[in-house]
């Protein structure tokens, strides 16, 4: 068993949009001159070869951000613009000598543009793309092109399976239903035989400020008495499995860690 983690760059964006804390406006990125924390929004993805499957955890963002995400208007307030040409989801799976038809499961941890942005990627394949059933009811039931950073062009017209509470999709690695910032947003637990075990957040938790105790939440949540639950039952199940919590967009911490295509967890 083996866990790559793929560095997929960084977008920008006024770190408000993570973490509310008083004293601080939201600014797009025309006025990034001005006195803000502009923060540098990493985004990662995940690979997990088992015998059983090989299994890719979200899919980061497009390379034509700037034009597919005009219809938000969160281009200007996310820019990708953190990110060189051995960043994007295709070059890093390239360096592991993986192609979209060497995987047995592509999982979004929700379908929000930097999550799902390149699904696509894997149509045809024969990957089976999974997600929670209630982010897909909220994802394709809306009126219009998008809500929020739920951008249909991302993913309409798609075959996704569903899950359905916390479900072990391959031995050793477990999604976790973790809604509030999106009705459907999961996490997943992976139990490596050597690392020990690995929880990634996605936007469950998007910082290790936003950890806490106490948690602090974000900008961009739908439900927020369903997020602190969340927050807690993840709390819960990294401290009985001693688990080592990866966070959604943590920059620090993703620098910390071993990357690929030389490090990998086992």
């Amino acid at each position: 068993m083996k866990l790559h983690v793929l560095d997929c760059g960084a977008m920008s964006c006024d770190l408000t949009w993570l973490l509310l804390k008083p004293g601080r406006t939201i600014r797009p990125r025309s006025e990034r001159d001005r006195p803000v924390e502009w923060y540098s929004c990493t985004t990662h993805a995940v690979l997990v070869e088992t015998d059983e499957g090989t299994l890719l955890w979200d899919t980061s963002c497009p390379r034509d951000w700037e034009t597919r995400w005009v219809p938000t208007g969160l281009q200007e307030f996310f820019p990708y613009d953190r990110v060189s040409e051995e960043h994007y989801l295709d070059a890093q799976l390239g360096g592991l000598g993986v192609s979209p038809e060497n995987l047995d499961y592509v999982v979004l941890s929700h379908l929000h543009f930097d999550h799902a942005g390149n699904v696509r990627m894997f149509a045809g394949t024969g990957a089976r793309l999974v997600c929670n059933d209630k982010e897909k009811e909220f994802a394709f039931g809306y009126e219009g092109a998008f809500n929020g950073a739920h951008l249909k062009a991302d993913y309409e017209g798609l075959e996704f399976e569903t899950v359905s509470g916390d479900t072990e999709i391959l031995p050793g690695v477990t999604l976790i239903e973790a809604p509030g910032h999106t009705p459907g947003t999961m996490a997943m637990r992976v139990d490596l035989p050597e690392s020990g075990t690995m929880i990634f957040t996605s936007d469950a938790v998007y910082l290790g400020d936003s950890y806490g105790p106490p948690a602090i939440p974000a900008t961009i949540v739908d439900d927020l008495s369903a997020w602190y639950a969340s927050v807690e039952k993840l709390r819960s199940i990294a401290e009985r499995s001693e688990a080592n919590v990866i966070f959604g967009h943590d920059a620090a911490q993703l620098r910390s860690m071993r990357t690929a295509p030389t490090g990998f967890y086992g």
